[in-house]
């Protein structure tokens, strides 16, 4: 069984914390490094029901991609929810890690976990990180389907390949213009659109699109936009983490249990429709 700081040597390996934003906070938030690993989950959000679900399995680490806290505090009291968790991790001996902006970034990262989802090949980053030589890394990545299909058989895609929220996916486009090639970024990513045009793509995959954005967007160009829920476009990231941890842990000798939480933490919980009737 490995210990904590061998299992922080390989996501440091795979996601290093330098290569996060300036605004971030990733890294090891709670946790001894001299502890024993043998159960590893992993999840998007560090929410109660989250710590529950790896307490109830007996998880010695808990890996999520949103930070506990993005931003300095001077008290972890269990008088919040936050403290609570920290509290309940520390207690029960759970280690907490968080990989950001440094696993959407990475090679392979979060964006090509959610290209391979949607049935993408990948031919590059949206936005390349300068200082990686092969050109592979960076923020978000474009993608090519096998063949060109509708918009609307494109929409039906991404919603049977992502997790299923309340929101599903919302487009804006021709339903019948041809799509082939895309650019997807997994979360927040409506601050990306001259990228986007710039890469001469039929459809931008991400979440969290704005009214404003979206309108302007649409008017600049044709380009088809679909908005998923932003925890079902970082989700299939899990997978991919959970897949280098194993392939890691093979070389190494190591024992490890993993598993990838399938609880719903996106915020949103029910989805109301509108009658069709045109407004008067």
């Amino acid at each position: 069984m490995p210990i904590l700081s061998d299992v922080l040597s390989v996501f440091d390996e795979l996601y290093p914390p330098a290569r996060a934003e300036s605004w971030d906070a990733v890294g090891l938030v709670c946790g001894d490094p001299e502890a024993g690993v043998g159960r590893v989950m992993f999840a998007v959000d560090p929410v109660a029901a989250v710590v529950d679900e790896a307490l109830e399995w007996g998880a010695d680490l808990l890996v999520t991609h949103h930070p506990l806290y993005l931003r300095g505090v001077t008290s972890v009291a269990a008088t919040g929810f936050k403290g609570r968790v920290v509290h309940t991790l520390i207690k029960h001996g759970i280690a907490l890690l968080t990989a950001h902006t440094n696993a959407d970034s990475a090679d392979p990262g979060v964006s090509d976990a959610l290209a391979e989802t949607v049935g993408l090949r990948v031919t590059g980053p949206l936005i390349p990180d300068p200082t990686d030589p092969a050109g592979r890394r960076g923020t978000g990545r474009i993608g090519e389907l096998p063949e060109p299909e509708p918009l609307a058989a494109f929409a039906a895609r991404v919603a049977a390949g992502l997790p299923a929220t309340v929101q599903g996916v919302r487009t804006a486009g021709d339903p019948d213009a041809p799509v082939r090639r895309v650019a997807v970024c997994g979360g927040s990513g409506d601050s990306f659109f001259d990228a986007v045009r710039a890469a001469g793509v039929d459809a931008y995959l991400t979440a969290d699109l704005r009214h404003h954005p979206v309108s302007e967007a649409r008017e600049a160009s044709p380009l088809a936009l679909l908005d998923a829920a932003h925890w079902a476009t970082e989700w299939p990231w899990l997978r991919s983490a959970e897949r280098e941890l194993l392939a890691a842990a093979d070389k190494h000798g190591w024992t490890l249990d993993t598993r990838v939480s399938t609880q719903v933490t996106d915020a949103w919980t029910l989805h109301t429709p509108m009658p069709a009737a045109a407004p008067e």
